[in-house]
């Protein structure tokens, strides 16, 4: 039988759909991973302070761990769509709202829902 709260059940999915994303593109090293979990706690608080955020708590994990990479790491998920110029990451919208995805600003393309970046660095081929 399954005890989860629904805030449980929110927070573990969005860890599940950001570690997707860096399973896809081949960054989820244990210290990365542990980037994740900071996030998780840091976000468990803040949802616990404003419960109707609950539902944007995939898009915030993902803008945190990528805001972590970025001090750490340097820029990520790379651009898959633009082949010309210097190198971008892609954004995270809507920046604060449910449904988010990964974007190239540039193209003014969606290139993938969070957690759905697998097929577009072609994981699982």
């Amino acid at each position: 039988m399954d005890h989860a709260t629904p805030l449980e059940q929110a927070l573990h999915a969005a860890r599940a759909l950001v570690l997707a994303d860096l399973v896809a593109g081949e960054v989820a090293d244990a210290d990365v991973v542990s980037l994740v979990e900071d996030s998780v706690t840091h976000r468990r608080w803040w949802v616990e302070q404003w419960p109707e955020g609950v539902d944007y708590l995939a898009g915030l994990v993902a803008q945190d761990v990528q805001d972590a990479l970025l001090e750490k790491y340097g820029r990520w998920p790379l651009c898959p769509v633009c082949s010309q110029g210097d190198p971008h990451a892609l954004d995270v919208e809507p920046e604060l709202g449910p449904d988010p995805h990964w974007v190239c600003g540039k193209a003014g393309v969606k290139v993938a829902a969070v957690g759905a970046l697998g097929p577009v660095f072609g994981a699982g081929r």
